[in-house]
């Protein structure tokens, strides 16, 4: 069975606020047993740029 974890990271105009940590926070839940399964944009601006990302972790758990 596994367990699943997802961090959002959001842009601010049209420069990268949180995306610029997005190797620390892999980095992180790394260390925490976590694995990275996808990054995958969730919110988008009017004129469809992506405004908000979801990063998905997983991490097998014992029964």
């Amino acid at each position: 069975m596994y367990q699943y974890k997802s961090v959002k990271l959001a842009l601010k105009g049209f420069f990268v606020s949180d995306l610029e940590n997005h190797n620390e926070i892999i980095d992180k839940y790394a260390k925490e047993g976590w694995r990275l399964v996808q990054i995958f944009p969730v919110k988008y601006a009017s004129n469809g740029v992506p405004m908000e990302f979801e990063i998905i972790f997983e991490r097998e758990i014992d029964n």
